[in-house]
């Protein structure tokens, strides 16, 4: 009987040790004291911009998922119940779901700091359609309201240097006693990124001058760092009219284009439907691949291949 009382009590003793003890680490956990950033991003690039600096010391949630447009993306539940344990969040810019997002993102977790990557990066603007058929004043109104500016940064190498100094300055602000961390995978980021700009360099340089046709307007940023440029069918998630998308025909034609690139995020229709008109073929590439770097440099053998 007394045995089997000792042994009662060394189970007791066992259990309680247990509970404090998991308790102890709930507690840490609920605390922030884990020693991991919780991070989040809006889109998949940026996934490896924060992990490159951060290491082991971040955790990082993409808000816009594979295969969706962050012209018209809404969060889902799970995202939204994820970003209540965000420290961080690093926005790309100016994409349209942050214009229309982030504000109600704030809004749920008030704890969170926001970080704007494009801090001191100078914006391009996106072209706007033009309009064989309207007067003047038309086209300038119609001019002042498509125009804007173009938030895909992430395309040109030199730009994501930028987006990482933001991200890094926010990494050692928040955890200073992980500077020299963050200092050694920051260094070795950006000469990754100067790696790869001198690759894209010379993978581009037998299209300098030329123009490639889009069916969405990503490619301004990537275009003007390595010398081509591009001409877009869709402008700020409008589809062209008829007139519009004959002039578009008109222009392929004229510059003897036989190939339109498209995004696996946007419908191809109008594209194949230009495609026909001009005898040519509709090639995808995703900007919004999360291996940026892979991603990048098949990109632009692709749209250089295609257009030989």
């Amino acid at each position: 009987m007394k045995k089997i009382l000792f042994i009662t009590a060394i189970i007791a003793v066992v259990i309680t040790g247990a509970y404090f003890l998991l308790s102890n680490v709930d507690q840490k956990i609920e605390n922030g004291n884990d020693d991991v950033i919780n991070v989040m991003v809006s889109i998949l690039p940026q996934i490896n911009f924060v992990e490159k600096i951060g290491g082991n010391k971040v955790q990082v949630t993409e808000m816009i998922p594979p295969g969706f447009s962050p012209a018209t993306y809404d969060p889902s539940p799970d995202q939204l119940r994820k970003l209540q344990d965000a420290d961080i969040y690093f926005r790309i810019g100016h994409i349209p779901f942050e214009k229309a997002q982030m504000e109600k993102l704030e809004k749920l977790n008030t704890k969170m700091k926001v970080i704007d990557t494009s801090n001191g990066i100078e914006l391009l603007k996106l072209a706007a359609h033009s309009h064989g058929d309207k007067d003047e004043h038309e086209k300038e109104k119609e001019h002042e309201h498509e125009a804007g500016n173009d938030p895909h940064i992430w395309l040109s190498p030199k730009l994501v240097k930028i987006q990482a100094k933001n991200i890094y300055n926010a990494l050692v602000e928040y955890s200073p006693e992980n500077k020299d961390y963050f200092t050694r995978n920051y260094n070795q980021f950006t000469k990754e990124l100067d790696e790869l700009d001198q690759k894209l360099t010379n993978v581009f340089a037998p299209i300098e001058g030329q123009t490639i046709l889009v069916f969405h307007p990503a490619f301004g940023y990537l275009a003007d760092a390595y010398g081509f440029r591009q001409e877009a069918i869709e402008i700020e998630g409008k589809e062209p009219t008829p007139a519009q998308l004959q002039e578009i025909i008109d222009k392929a034609r004229n510059n003897n284009i036989k190939v339109i690139f498209v995004q696996a995020q946007f419908s191809p229709e109008s594209a194949k439907s230009v495609a026909q008109e001009i005898n040519g073929a509709v090639v995808q590439i995703d900007p919004l691949a999360k291996d940026y770097f892979t991603n990048l440099e098949t990109m632009a053998e692709t749209i250089v291949t295609s257009l030989k």
